[in-house]
């Protein structure tokens, strides 16, 4: 190899990869512990202990999660619209955002079906993967990655929030232990795969020979269980 020289955008590629891999490393292990945890008697366990204290020492159950999941997406328009600016102009973290939700979304609803386990108030069959959760980490991911350059308390503070919205999810008894890790790395990858495939997109798929006027909408829902906070994207 002497006297041969690495081309740049080889040596570039190369460095990204690595650090593609190094940054899967939690996301993957929580997933692994969720996955893990439909198997492990000890894990089962642990996740009928930690039910029995819940059940045990919590009486009234707090609600606030069905909002907070949504709090670190959110969290990143306002900022904006405060004046502070994040990585990418609207529409670029608009699309990274609509990416990771499709991402997280079709992940859970599929798992969810294909599981089939019982939550912990019986309820229903459907509580792996954590969906609150999974919306939590998504958002703090998006929140990390958009504003880590201005400061890195913005992501500790999305993460903080999306830890708080899965403790919820387990002091109200509607998921396991194992479900609430198994959620919060799918949003955090699902939102790490949108910002690595965004290029991509922005250059193959929506690439726009003019500008165009983006409208971006957000409107609550509830459909007689859950509530939430949708988005229309509107491109003009």
């Amino acid at each position: 190899m002497d006297g041969q020289t690495i081309p740049a955008d080889s040596t570039l590629r190369q460095a990204e990869i690595k650090f593609r891999v190094k940054s899967i490393l939690i996301p993957t292990a929580l997933i692994g512990y969720g996955l893990l945890g439909m198997k492990s008697d000890g894990l089962k366990t642990l996740n009928a202990e930690i039910k029995e204290e819940v059940n045990e020492h919590i009486k009234k159950k707090i609600t606030i999660d069905d909002f907070s999941q949504h709090a670190p997406t959110v969290a990143v328009y306002s900022l904006n619209m405060l004046g502070v600016e994040g990585k990418n102009n609207f529409k670029n973290r608009t699309l990274i955002l609509a990416t990771s939700f499709l991402i997280m979304g079709t992940s859970v609803y599929a798992i969810k079906n294909s599981t089939h386990i019982e939550r912990p108030d019986g309820s229903a069959k459907n509580t792996f993967p954590s969906g609150h959760t999974a919306t939590a980490f998504m958002g703090a991911e998006f929140l990390y990655q958009e504003y880590k350059d201005v400061s890195i308390w913005y992501g500790i503070a999305g993460y903080a929030v999306a830890t708080g919205t899965g403790a919820l999810r387990i002091y109200n008894d509607r998921h396991w232990l194992t479900d609430v890790a198994a959620g919060a790395g799918i949003g955090i990858i699902s939102t790490k795969i949108a910002y690595w495939i965004n290029p991509f997109l922005q250059q193959k798929i929506f690439k726009q020979k003019k500008e165009r006027a983006v409208a971006l909408t957000f409107m609550p829902y509830y459909n007689g269980e859950q509530t939430g906070i949708g988005f229309l994207l509107n491109l003009n």
